[in-house]
């Protein structure tokens, strides 16, 4: 979906790919088929944006083979689909049973990561229809905190691999004419887990090639205010790649037993949830999973909890849980609601729809696609309340 912001520019509006991961070429020309145009159809548009996921294997496949690239535009056009970002965070296995900490690896620290991440940038630039002015590529922020920590071969190893990104970047836009920008997204437990972290990371290495994907799940989930983690990103001179819009959970009151109750329908083995709080002094708390946190004594209860679960846009958890969708309005605000775009890549990323407790859990990819055609369908009223003009 497109958006004509009032300073003349487009807004591109996608869903992620990854919440019908596939790990192969074929895989990813099934979900088009299955899952892509049927959200298409359901939101009556023409065309639709669509965040791909693509795993190592397939775009190492599609990387290597000039009419690969080719054979997957050909087939986006067929069902009116087409792409301007990728998610590159997760590497492989993003469908598994349990995927928890296999997520962050590799990371920067390792060579498979940037040659992945090169790949990726390769086959964007040959998907990228001819009228859009970049792609952009998200991916994971550096390394998970351990055995990351404060090693600083680590820290080298990670910049020095940005480095030869950036290059690489820069030769893809001499070889094809296609910008290609690649973002770091922070999220909690990680090496770069606040915007903070971010300017910390990036500084003098984010440019006109690398910035920051700012995902509106995890910046909530940290308690950081959208406006302060912005207006630190534009003084520091860090673009904002694309943006992730996604909600996460929020517990206002975890120390009653109702609501433990209710929180711990959203502790499942597939994916880490990471849960934080801040304390009566505003020091951040947290644990690496929602499971931990409720096991009782690991996070002060006198406040609020937060946990790393994207949760449908447009599905309120039943109370006593609420989602943080204000925190998503106030940074799409802070993006798009000022007289010059902060951001033109906008991804929907609720990969979570398996995960949710059953009585949510979609029936089939039918119930899937209308979830996912809704949650769209609350972006784009939410970017035609900030002024945004939708386009054909």
């Amino acid at each position: 979906m497109r958006f004509r912001h009032r300073d003349g520019s487009t807004v591109h509006l996608a869903y992620c790919t990854n919440v019908h991961p596939a790990e192969t070429l074929e895989g990813v020309l099934a979900q088009l088929r299955d899952h892509c145009e049927p959200v298409r159809l359901r939101l009556g548009r023409e065309r639709l944006g669509i965040g791909l996921w693509l795993a190592r294997d397939a775009a190492r496949a599609l990387a290597a083979d000039p009419a690969a690239p080719a054979r997957l535009r050909a087939e986006l056009e067929r069902r009116g689909l087409e792409v301007v970002t990728l998610n590159g965070f997760p590497y492989e296995g993003f469908g598994a049973e349990h995927v928890k900490y296999r997520v962050y690896r590799p990371d920067w620290t390792e060579p498979e990561r940037l040659a992945y991440t090169e790949d990726l940038a390769d086959v964007l630039a040959a998907l990228l229809p001819e009228d859009a002015d970049h792609g952009s590529i998200s991916t994971l922020p550096l390394a998970w905190r351990t055995p990351y920590g404060d090693d600083p071969r680590a820290a080298d190893a990670a910049r020095g691999a940005l480095g030869r990104l950036a290059a690489h970047l820069d030769r893809v836009r001499e070889r094809t004419g296609r910008r290609i920008r690649v973002g770091l997204e922070p999220e909690p437990g990680c090496t770069v887990e606040t915007t903070a972290d971010a300017v910390a990371a990036l500084a003098g290495a984010a440019g006109e090639g690398i910035g920051l994907c700012l995902d509106t799940c995890h910046l909530a989930t940290s308690f950081e205010e959208p406006k302060t983690a912005l207006d630190a990103l534009a003084e520091a001179g860090i673009p904002v790649v694309k943006a992730q819009l996604s909600a996460a959970l929020h517990a206002e009151h975890p120390h009653l037993p109702e609501v433990r109750d209710a929180l711990a329908a959203y502790a499942e083995p597939r994916f880490l949830h990471q849960t934080r709080t801040l304390d009566r002094r505003g020091r951040l708390h947290g644990t690496d999973d929602l499971g931990e946190a409720l096991a009782g004594g690991a996070l002060p209860d006198t406040g609020p909890w937060r946990a790393h679960f994207h949760l449908p846009l447009h599905a309120e958890p039943a109370p006593p849980l609420a989602s943080t969708l204000p925190v998503l309005r106030e940074a799409l605000t802070g993006l798009l609601g000022s007289g010059a775009a902060r951001t033109h890549h906008l991804e929907v990323e609720t990969y979570t729809w398996q995960a949710l407790p059953a009585g949510l859990r979609p029936d089939g990819p039918a119930t899937l696609a209308d979830g996912i055609a809704a949650e769209l369908a609350l972006a784009r009223d939410l970017l035609t309340d900030l002024g945004l003009t939708e386009l054909p």
